[in-house]
């Protein structure tokens, strides 16, 4: 049966709580130790915005645990999207310090060698997006630790652990694959359990992410974490608690019947809180769209059978107006009003007061970021 860990916690409790939390379902057994281990951090925004991004306290309590476990080769990585740079959410998501705190490097995957891989399993639809499959060569044999956090997600109705891999196996371009991202992400998941030795998601749902995510969402404060070996499993808890029926989730219920986890709730195992008090979590989020997701879904699923049309918008120059609209819309538009509203308000929480207690450190020097494109 597989098992997720659930536990409530506290801003002054929480880094103790990750370790408590991770032991509970024996991760040293899960995460082999003479092997690399890959944190694949998620950025979901460069700006800080509460639930969207890996909080510090999220990132500390597991490198913590993991120095104090005994592990030596762990490196923290997240990649770049069309609409966020590493280096600059790295700092102001507060990552930085941590990372140093611990002796971990970060290490963008725009900067790291890709490789070609053929996946033994048979895929739903990266093949019919992407020409060639290309991973991070240091992924291959290593393990891989998620850190998603507890949201919807306008394209996955939730998003977490699965969703979580899109950034760490998929370059720079992977808005691609939003036209079937469902079957895009069961696809990774696939690919994940042939190159890793040790999968491994620790989920922060201290803040939650209600609304139109994974960016302009209303905080909601949750006072609790998740880990699992289990990615589907992990996932399909999360949409539990958040009110969503899991196997009415596309990504879950086809991992699910594809045997690559456990995405029906009543045959996993709950640790580290009552089975009772568990069922009795409902956040009650629903799912909205944003104006970027809205016309995202609409323009690639209208132009999708007009080849011509569809290369024209999303593999031309013209797309760069796409680009140019969402961040004028989250960055320019949202972020300083209804955004820093929201900001505000969550400041005046303990999780905001534990943000704000941690430091930005000095603003990185990086070589920029390379603009490549392999597809």
């Amino acid at each position: 049966m597989s098992k997720v860990a659930v536990l409530k916690t506290h801003p002054s409790t929480i880094t103790d709580d990750y370790s408590k939390l991770m032991r509970l379902v024996e991760y040293e057994k899960i995460v082999p130790k003479q092997n690399k281990t890959v944190l694949k951090i998620n950025l979901s925004w460069s700006l800080y915005y509460p639930a969207c991004s890996t909080p510090p306290w999220q990132l500390e309590g597991v490198l913590k645990t993991l120095r104090n476990d005994g592990y030596k080769n762990v490196v923290g990585v997240e990649n770049q999207t069309v609409v966020t740079h590493p280096w600059k959410g790295s700092y102001l998501n507060k990552w930085l310090p941590v990372l140093k705190k611990y002796d971990t490097e970060f290490k963008p995957l725009t900067n790291v060698k890709w490789t070609p891989y053929n996946p033994k399993s048979e895929m739903l639809a990266m093949y019919d997006i992407f020409d060639e499959i290309i991973v991070p060569e240091a992924f291959i044999e290593s393990n891989v630790i998620h850190l998603p956090t507890v949201k919807t997600h306008g394209h996955t109705t939730t998003t977490g652990s699965m969703k979580n891999a899109f950034g760490g196996l998929i370059p720079k371009r992977r808005h691609h694959a939003h036209i079937k991202i469902h079957e895009v992400l069961v696809d990774l998941l696939s690919i994940q359990k042939e190159i890793h030795k040790g999968i491994f998601a620790v989920m922060d749902g201290t803040v939650c992410g209600n609304g139109a995510g994974p960016r302009t969402m209303i905080p909601y404060i949750g006072n609790l974490i998740l880990a699992s070996d289990d990615q589907v499993a992990i996932d399909a808890v999360a949409a539990k608690m958040m009110g969503f029926d899991p196997l009415n989730i596309n990504y879950i219920h086809m991992a699910h019947e594809r045997g690559l986890g456990m995405g029906d709730t009543d045959q996993i195992e709950i640790v580290g809180l009552e089975k009772s008090e568990y069922n009795k979590i409902n956040f009650g989020f629903e799912v909205q769209k944003s104006p970027v997701v809205k016309w995202d879904q609409r323009i690639r699923k209208g132009t999708s059978s007009i080849k011509w049309l569809h290369s024209l918008l999303f593999h031309s120059p013209i797309f760069r107006t796409f680009i140019f609209a969402s961040e004028t819309y989250h960055d320019k538009l949202w972020y300083p009003t209804a955004g820093k509203k929201n900001i505000e308000t969550f400041m005046k929480t303990e999780w905001g007061k534990l943000f704000e207690s941690y430091e930005y450190g000095n603003y990185p020097k990086y070589t920029e970021v390379k603009e490549w494109n392999p597809y």
